[in-house]
């Protein structure tokens, strides 16, 4: 059994590449193997992991998905960067931003990030995408890969805005691309005690009512979490017994077990 996970929203600043790597050493610190793979040009979660120097790693995701278009042998095991926290990357660059234009001509073009990690995945429990801020091609590929989706949102008066393309997105991907494809849940991250978060959580509690997953764990504001990331390390390394790092526990407890209440199908509030 092995589960595939991006991480999204269209929105900047709100978390998705440190809860990738949070999550993804909090799994493994709970017996799991995973894979984390940075589909952002940016390469953010590469640089958060420790990988600043592109001769660290002969194959990037740009590789990958290029051989794949191809028709070439795609070269996915040696493209894997072993992380000390125990965690596998599949790195990226900007090299990545060129893509989206490979894909626009490509056969099956929405299937061709699934095509490459499908030759990994089964040596793994958990597959984390970390995707990029943007609804492209590169965007679609990556929720085709996936068999769940999560949504980070910071607790911010804006958080909301966009909300709903992002949700016609991803049930635009469930319905005509990836039936499996499922939201597992909205984070709230960047969270505190100020009257501003409640009132996010509030809205948030509105808006999915009882069709979409709102997780019970709430990821607060840490600077160790920063910091964590300019070192190469995860908060669990950095900051061991710190309030995040607990939060990202919890986190990784309620994607390996969910929770007692039965999720509906979140099309009809996609529409």
């Amino acid at each position: 059994m092995n589960k595939v996970i991006a991480v999204a929203n269209q929105k900047g600043g709100v978390g998705k590449t440190t809860t990738c790597l949070s999550l993804g050493a909090a799994l493994s610190k709970l017996g799991k193997k995973v894979l984390l793979v940075d589909s952002d040009p940016q390469g953010n979660l590469t640089t958060c992991m420790g990988f600043y120097d592109p001769k660290e790693y002969r194959y990037t995701l740009s590789d990958l998905m290029n051989q794949s278009i191809n028709d070439y042998d795609v070269k996915i095991s040696e493209s894997i960067l072993h992380h000390k926290e125990n965690i596998d990357l599949i790195p990226s660059n900007i090299s990545l931003a060129v893509i989206d234009n490979a894909l626009m001509t490509a056969m099956s073009r929405e299937y061709v990030m699934r095509d490459c990690i499908s030759k990994i995945k089964d040596n793994y429990d958990y597959v984390i995408i970390d995707c990029l801020p943007s609804l492209n091609m590169l965007f679609i590929n990556a929720l085709a890969s996936a068999d769940s989706v999560i949504i980070p949102v910071q607790t911010h008066y804006l958080a909301t805005m966009g909300m709903t393309e992002l949700f016609k997105s991803i049930n635009k991907v469930k319905s005509k691309i990836n039936p499996a494809l499922n939201i597992e849940g909205i984070l709230m991250t960047l969270t505190d005690k100020t009257n501003l978060t409640r009132e996010v959580k509030q809205q948030l509690r509105s808006m999915c009512r009882d069709k979409i997953r709102l997780f019970n764990t709430e990821i607060p504001k840490a600077i160790k979490t920063a910091e964590a990331s300019s070192q190469g390390v995860s908060i669990f390394e950095y900051d061991e017994r710190g309030k995040a790092t607990e939060a990202y526990f919890d986190l990784a407890k309620e994607v390996l077990y969910g929770n007692k209440e039965k999720v509906k199908d979140e099309s009809s509030f996609c529409r």
